[in-house]
């Protein structure tokens, strides 16, 4: 077991951010054709996807073979199952309101605004993100037990995100929910069951990373924080909430039900409770 390779692992940054930007530049080219640019968020996750299988193969005789497979089947399985999810969602809708509105504000041309503002800036936060994953794919040291506690963590992230967007599908295909609010299994310990499973899964990424040393550890700690910061108060939570806001419903959800973390239901207690 050799020193964390640091040459290598400089050169596997460039091929992380050749791989987002592909991904992005190749949707930033679909949305124009098709007139849309909300398949963006499909893009996402499989940004990470490719990121994670460039860095697997760039890693290749460097970082230790189990944590490099543990790391891209993580993050392949995250990415490529929160794309489908998204793009399933979003088949035969138009324009997200998000980028309509943003758009709208262009100072100038629309489109190169799209590529600076949604795009390009994607790509930069994919690469950002994703350091956990390169780091631990060129780390040395064999798997230990803090691999498999982030390999746990992970999975209690991709259980909320998956069950509760199951859930919220079930809930929106019943015409009688109508103008409801959802407040029902995972929607009623957290108003952000899918939020909460991202931070987790990136989380649980950053003990994988830690679990092969300092350097990869030190090296990688910027992204579940970016993570964090931008599930709760940047474009996730926040602005999500903004736009729920004036629901009926939605003022009691908020009372009750945590914002982020998961816990049981606060009691009513003007009903009695």
């Amino acid at each position: 077991m050799g020193p964390f390779p640091w040459d290598a692992f400089a050169v596997n940054l460039a091929w992380a951010a050749a791989s987002a930007l592909a991904v992005l530049l190749a949707t930033f080219a679909i949305a124009l054709r098709k007139g849309v640019h909300r398949i963006v968020d499909t893009a996402w996750g499989v940004a990470f996807a490719a990121v994670a299988v460039a860095t697997w193969y760039a890693s290749a005789g460097e970082g230790d073979p189990g944590r490099r497979a543990l790391v891209t089947a993580l993050t392949a399985v995250w990415g490529l199952r929160l794309a489908a999810h998204i793009a399933r969602r979003g088949r035969g809708h138009g324009e997200d309101p998000r980028y309509e509105n943003l758009l709208s504000r262009a100072p100038g041309n629309r489109t190169w605004y799209a590529l600076r503002t949604v795009y390009l800036l994607q790509a930069a936060l994919v690469w950002l993100v994703s350091l956990p994953v390169q780091a631990a794919a060129y780390a040395p040291r064999p798997l230990s037990a803090l691999a498999w506690a982030g390999a746990a963590v992970w999975a209690v992230g991709l259980f909320f995100e998956t069950v509760g967007d199951a859930q919220l599908a079930r809930f929106k295909a019943d015409p009688a929910n109508r103008g409801r609010i959802m407040d029902q299994g995972l929607w009623a310990l957290t108003r952000h069951p899918n939020y909460f499973g991202d931070f987790c899964v990136w989380w649980g990424l950053f003990l994988v990373a830690c679990d092969g040393g300092a350097a990869p550890a030190a090296v990688s700690v910027v992204s579940p924080l970016a993570m964090s910061a931008l599930l709760i108060g940047g474009s996730g939570k926040r602005l999500l909430e903004r736009h729920m806001a004036g629901r009926p419903g939605w003022a009691a959800y908020a009372a009750r039900t945590s914002g982020f973390f998961p816990r049981p239901p606060r009691r009513d207690r003007r009903a009695g409770g």
